[in-house]
């Protein structure tokens, strides 16, 4: 069984973390805030801790890791969706008497638009495989030192991605957004969630030191290296 696994405990505990914060995050990514001329989605709060899960995924088990789980998590995704879909379809009971909600309400919630689905998962799968790509890239430049450098470092580039293709299948190309709204949305969006990663830094050393303690150092230094030969052997393959 994965429990009787220790290193498999971290792993689960990890995807549930990552899991259940991108999920969450696509639910609630419809609504829209404005602060003075500044508008973003509510949806940027969760976000940031599935890029820090992400690096740390990274750093303890490779690559393949994170590729797997990004795959599973973006089926999870779709799945979320194609429920709500059903649910927006199947009236609801007399309101307010029966149900507490009405169908409007519900749909008004819940009814995103396909092109809004279509975009955060293309944003998620490619700014994740973005993600992988910057970190190992660091860490391989500076022999695994400056954890902080890598996980920053990768955030910097993968967030930028995904908030900007997010914005432009959902609202730009569809003519939803002007240019101007289309690139302040993205441009402020992209600064809180990169703010709140850069804050959130000191989780993934937290996080480390947690991992370690519970794996043992050897095991966990036994992890950490097996991530690093798998990229080896990546850049080596390609």
């Amino acid at each position: 069984m994965i429990f009787e696994s220790k290193k498999g405990t971290v792993y689960i505990i990890l995807a549930g973390v990552f899991i259940t914060n991108a999920v969450t995050a696509e639910l609630i990514g419809s609504k829209i805030l404005q602060f003075g001329p500044f508008i973003l989605s509510i949806g940027i709060i969760p976000w940031p801790v599935v890029f820090i899960t992400t690096d740390i995924i990274n750093e303890f088990y490779g690559r393949s890791g994170v590729k797997k789980l990004s795959l599973i998590t973006a089926g999870l995704i779709a799945y979320a969706f194609l429920i709500l879909f059903f649910a927006m379809r199947v009236p609801a009971g007399p309101y307010p008497t029966v149900s507490t909600v009405s169908d409007e309400q519900f749909n008004a919630v819940f009814g995103q638009g396909m092109l809004i689905i279509v975009g955060s998962l293309v944003a998620f799968l490619v700014s994740q495989f973005v993600d992988v790509g910057i970190f190992w890239l660091l860490r391989d430049k500076t022999g695994g030192k400056m954890m902080w450098l890598r996980s920053t470092g990768s955030t910097v580039i993968s967030q930028l991605v995904d908030t900007f293709i997010v914005g432009a299948i959902a609202f730009w190309i569809p003519g939803k957004w002007s240019t101007k709204i289309y690139l302040e949305a993205s441009i402020t969006g992209y600064t809180f969630k990169l703010g709140i990663a850069i804050i959130l830094t000191p989780v993934i050393y937290l996080a480390h030191k947690w991992i370690d303690k519970y794996l043992g150092d050897e095991a966990a230094h036994s992890l950490v290296k097996h991530s690093a030969e798998e990229s080896l052997h990546h850049r080596v393959k390609d």
